[in-house]
């Protein structure tokens, strides 16, 4: 009995069959898309290169970063290469082209920038961008703890943040610079055991921050005290203090009134990173009086971040195409950023606000933490941050 085929049948083994290669081509194709939807819409995988935000953030943590929570911004710069993000990979070619640039738009999102979220933005100063003026969706990418939002008064009192009047809650893993005088030489094995691994002073390789001490006298002996300056968290500061040979504990701290050339604002205020405002931040649809004060702190936001055509500055004076303003109002909402690891950290302190269009998202949890300077090879991987949510 012969067989008959159904149309379908006809059709299919009609068909030609896919080679390997295409399929391979399709596989991989098909791969890209997904991938470049994902990062686009949902989430973003990102990796901590310093300690400005230790200890609640690693060097060496892989993290996930949540478009939704904010909402994802709509593309600027559609024409570059797929999974990339200023460079082709492994090459100093662009992989991008600005013959395009498009309005950018914020899709709804299911929250906001709240006062303790860490955030993970485009940084907005191009000397922070390889002096490269990249379309603000290929800025260099920072992360950092939200201190202030839009309408806040933010100052900074002796290292302590204060806003709206009420001191900032401290994040239970926050750094901070101190000195510590012991009569103990002390190694990196010592430091690793307290985790810090970044941020201290060796006494055989002098620095400015390290310095020798007067001679110390008890009982048994006489020693020379030595001493480190050391970023670290209160607990472990806590614990330096029970060690019988740790003779003194000292917060490095700028005065008040000691200007810091290198901090926002000044010279026209005497600020430094430890004693900084008080700034209100930038709200949407706040109209300030133009002023010389004013100009410090929101010059750069008017020049910069505002989209306005041949803007003018000087200490005195702003113009906007050729036309003085006494007064202006803000276009959109602005952020003060801080890195927990305060004392070393180059956050707004330092370079100003954040727009609101440079937001790019959440971050929610460590998926993987990698030593880079592990004390062995079973220590490569830190068992104990993988799958943290961060807070």
């Amino acid at each position: 009995m012969s067989e008959v085929k159904t149309k379908a049948e006809e059709r299919s083994s009609a068909k030609p069959k896919k080679s390997p290669l295409r399929e391979w081509f399709d596989s991989i194709l098909f791969a890209v898309v997904a991938a470049t939807l994902i990062r686009w819409l949902f989430m973003e995988a990102f990796t901590i290169p310093t300690p400005s935000m230790e200890n609640s953030l690693m060097v060496g943590d892989f993290l996930f970063v949540s478009k939704l929570h904010y909402g994802t911004r709509t593309p600027r710069t559609p024409l570059q290469v797929p999974l990339t993000h200023q460079k082709i990979w492994g090459t100093d070619i662009p992989s991008y082209s600005t013959a395009i640039q498009l309005p950018s738009y914020r899709l709804p999102g299911f929250t906001h920038v709240k006062n303790g979220d860490v955030v993970v933005f485009n940084v907005p100063p191009k000397y922070l961008n390889d002096n490269i003026d990249y379309p603000v969706d290929l800025k260099t990418n920072y992360i950092k703890r939200c201190v202030g939002i839009p309408g806040d008064v933010l100052e900074v009192r002796q290292r302590e943040v204060i806003v709206n009047g009420k001191p900032f809650a401290k994040p239970a893993r926050s750094e901070q610079k101190y000195f510590v005088k012991t009569t103990e030489i002390l190694d990196a094995t010592f430091f690793r055991k307290y985790e810090i691994v970044n941020d201290y002073r060796d006494p055989n390789q002098p620095t400015e921050n390290w310095k020798p001490l007067e001679e110390y006298n008890d009982s048994t002996k006489t020693s020379k005290l030595v001493g480190y300056s050391v970023n670290t968290t209160e607990a472990v500061i806590a614990q330096f203090k029970g060690f019988d040979w740790v003779k003194g504990i000292e917060p490095m701290t700028d005065k008040p009134g000691e200007m810091m050339p290198s901090v926002y604002g000044t010279p026209t205020f005497k600020w430094n990173h430890d004693n900084f405002g008080p700034i209100t931040i930038p709200k949407k649809g706040a109209t300030i009086q133009i002023n010389p004060q004013t100009i410090a702190i929101y010059g750069p936001v008017i020049e910069l971040y505002e989209g306005n055509e041949k803007v003018e500055l000087t200490p005195n004076a702003v113009k906007i195409g050729g036309q003085p303003v006494t007064v202006y109002t803000f276009k959109q909402d602005y952020y003060f950023m801080m890195g927990d690891n305060r004392d070393n950290s180059l956050d707004s302190r330092f370079w100003g606000f954040v727009p609101e269009d440079h937001i790019v998202g959440k971050a929610v949890f460590v998926w993987m933490s990698i030593d880079p300077n592990p004390a062995n090879i079973w220590n490569k991987i830190r068992w104990n941050r993988l799958f943290r949510t961060i807070d």
